[in-house]
């Protein structure tokens, strides 16, 4: 018999076993259930790496799980795409949902920089038309290099000079004390995460992250939470349209936030009693990746 059972998982016994023979039914059923299951399992761990991603960073997970699905699990692009937005959408939900009841999403202003990226997103889209693909992407990265650069050189500020942040957290409440230069301050931080969204298709935690770091004397933990809950807002009518026209692999889908939303939940609380400026330096070598990546997309090195 165990000398049957390589036959059995041919091509050519695919034909047999649709004609209901005995053993070589058996042998490729069995074959089929081990790859199947061999599949979602490897979907489930190259999502908890998304998942892993997420906690650390708040930022990055879109960018990172496209490629991970067209080459880790050769979903096409149509579908890889709107896959991984749900997926990190999903994943930017709970984190958000977790951050409300703990009391660290800033949820007014997440509304602030998710409804003005909202709306400037097709401007980046529009602009994106205009020029050649390579050396949008080539831009960008270098632009993401320069980014990641700052924030690894970046120090925590002493306590006056983060008096004079356009934010400021009210210290009994834990609140952000609203003024005209904290809202100027979010409102361009929702245009630039919204335009360079729709002109290079990077999720705008790229830029809410460094940008409320930036502007704002929040702890590490919060940002971080808040940055997740735009990008769940931001992510969510997206999703609700691909999901409307039939664009997600249910598939590879549903193991993927499995293994994504595991991770998250199982690293989300060591990742919180870590030091901001080891934080700062994670999210620093993320977008320094990210940046490679784009670069050899932009040389034809990597497959889009």
């Amino acid at each position: 018999m165990s000398t049957s059972l390589p036959a059995c998982v041919l091509p050519s016994c695919r034909t047999v076993a649709r004609t209901g023979r005995g053993l070589c039914v058996r042998c490729w059923c069995v074959a089929c259930a081990a790859q199947a299951e061999e599949h979602l399992m490897f979907a489930a761990a190259l999502g908890a790496l998304i998942g892993a991603v997420l906690a650390m960073t708040g930022a990055g997970g879109g960018i990172l799980a496209v490629p991970l699905l067209v080459m880790g699990l050769q979903l096409p692009m149509q579908q890889a795409a709107p896959t991984a937005l749900m997926v990190v959408g999903l994943v930017s939900a709970l984190g958000a949902l977790l951050g409300l009841r703990q009391g660290i999403v800033r949820y007014r202003a997440a509304l602030l920089i998710g409804g003005v990226g909202t709306v400037i997103v097709p401007l980046g889209s529009h602009v994106a038309a205009w020029l050649p693909h390579q050396l949008l992407q080539a831009g960008f990265a270098i632009l993401m290099l320069w980014l990641g650069w700052r924030q690894w050189q970046a120090t925590p500020e002493d306590e006056m000079e983060r008096r004079h942040l356009p934010c400021v957290v009210q210290p009994l409440v834990g609140r952000l004390i609203w003024t005209s230069a904290c809202a100027r301050a979010l409102v361009l931080t929702g245009m630039v995460s919204g335009f360079f969204s729709g002109l290079a298709g990077v999720g705008g935690g790229f830029v809410i992250v460094p940008s409320l770091a930036r502007y704002s004397d929040l702890p590490w933990r919060h940002i971080q939470a808040t940055s997740l809950a735009v990008i769940a807002l931001v992510s969510a009518s997206a999703t609700t349209h691909a999901i409307w026209q039939g664009l997600i692999y249910w598939p590879v889908a549903l193991p993927f936030a499995a293994g994504s939303m595991a991770s998250y939940l199982l690293l989300r609380g060591p990742v919180q009693q870590l030091p901001r400026a080891l934080l700062q330096r994670l999210f620093a070598i993320l977008v320094v990746l990210v940046a490679l990546m784009m670069w050899l997309k932009a040389c034809g090195w990597l497959a889009s």
